[in-house]
């Protein structure tokens, strides 16, 4: 007598998960812990409840609008890449261009880049601009421009920094710009092409600079004194750092960089670390083929997240305000090539979750801001700052 086929699918059925039931409990618990290693594993791809936003475009129409600094919770000032700033009631939409600009190199990824505000503007107007210059020699470097904001013009302007990372490359001039916790000036520096010096701490290329507010260095520095080393680098081992930002509640300074082929990395900033560019990383050559030792090595800094494929990170904001509380902790990075708003859900400075916003938006987003009023705002180089609110 022949079994029928569904008795015999019904018996393996019942044979295998009993199976499964009978084995040691350690071999059961295994499989759990795996799913939850998975679950916080900082390169696996995650998704959070959807939080409920709306945006909307204040004021638009700039030529490759690049950053945006808060004067008030009603003024603010908007880089373009050509060398032109601009003065932006937020409540109006309404702009004004403003005076006594350096002259800037608009050249490749070059151009007038970053723009914060000073700690203390209300009592001193005091703004600092990062753009790439023209030396005489022919060659390009970072600079940092300090200037008394009256008016509609720059006056009393100073160059505070010419970074020691000359070259004749266009690209990777880095320029974010961040006052920190102490109220020291933070600049980035890319490699500018000349990925060893990322490594050479006789140079600016690759770095993360810590400054007073007059440009002098501050004598707690971790290079101070040391021969052959610059005295103004905080951290090395950077590639491209695009974005700088601060959590005000503990200190920590966020780094959002640039990787190459993929690799491009959010990192927390500590004196005198090494980040690993370009010996370590998670990315590869354009052209295919792989950069450096491998993804680690002792001595080297692992990023708290990473992305590939790459989605060109550029600015990047912390978030601790009350109109969106299911965002607290996170970080927001704006995505170049991915052409949205990423979040980076943090727990105790680690990686949680990502996910993405104004997917539909179709723009580069180049910077991210929050203004004094607790609003999110993004920059792109389409030329639009738009807001986003509950």
């Amino acid at each position: 007598m022949r079994a029928s086929p569904v008795l015999v699918a019904a018996l393996l059925f019942v044979g295998g998960f009993a199976l499964w039931f009978l084995q040691p409990w350690a071999e059961q618990r295994r499989h759990f812990f795996v799913a939850d290693a998975f679950a916080f594993d900082p390169h696996a791809a995650h998704s959070t409840e959807p939080v409920r936003y709306r945006s909307e475009t204040v004021v638009s129409g700039f030529d490759s609008a690049w950053d945006v600094a808060f004067l008030s919770a009603a003024d603010a000032l908007i880089t373009e890449k050509p060398g032109r700033l601009w003065r932006v009631n937020l409540e109006s939409g309404s702009k004004r261009e403003l005076s006594g600009l350096p002259e800037v190199a608009n050249r490749g990824q070059g151009g007038l880049l970053a723009v914060v505000a000073h700690p203390s503007f209300d009592s001193n107007a005091l703004i600092y601009l990062s753009y790439a210059a023209r030396l005489e020699n022919g060659l390009y470097t970072t600079r940092v421009m300090r200037a008394k904001l009256v008016d509609d013009a720059l006056t009393q302007t100073k160059v505070i920094l010419s970074a020691q990372a000359e070259s004749r490359a266009s690209h990777h001039f880095g320029g974010a710009l961040l006052f920190g916790p102490d109220g020291h000036l933070f600049v980035s520096v890319g490699d500018r092409g000349d990925r060893h010096k990322a490594q050479q701490l006789d140079a600016h290329n690759g770095k993360i600079l810590r400054l007073f507010d007059d440009g002098s260095v501050p004598p707690d520095n971790p290079f101070i004194g040391q021969q052959n080393e610059l005295p103004e680098i905080f951290s090395y081992g950077h590639r491209n750092p695009q974005g700088l930002a601060l959590d005000a509640s503990t200190g920590r300074i966020w780094e959002a960089e640039h990787g190459p082929r993929g690799g491009d990395e959010i990192n927390h900033l500590r004196s005198g670390l090494n980040f690993g560019w370009p010996v370590i990383t998670y990315g590869k050559e354009y052209v295919g083929g792989s950069i450096g030792e491998g993804a680690s090595k002792p001595g080297m800094e692992q990023p708290v997240h990473y992305y590939v494929p790459s989605i060109a990170t550029s600015g990047i904001a912390y978030y601790r305000e009350a109109s969106f509380p299911e965002w607290k902790g996170s970080v927001f990075v704006g995505a170049l090539r991915g052409q949205h708003l990423n979040r980076v859900q943090l727990r105790d400075g680690q990686f949680i979750a990502e996910t993405r916003l104004l997917e539909d938006l179709d723009q580069r987003v180049r910077s991210v801001r929050i203004s004094p009023a607790g609003d999110l705002y993004v920059v792109t180089e389409e030329g639009a700052l738009i807001r986003i609110y509950r």
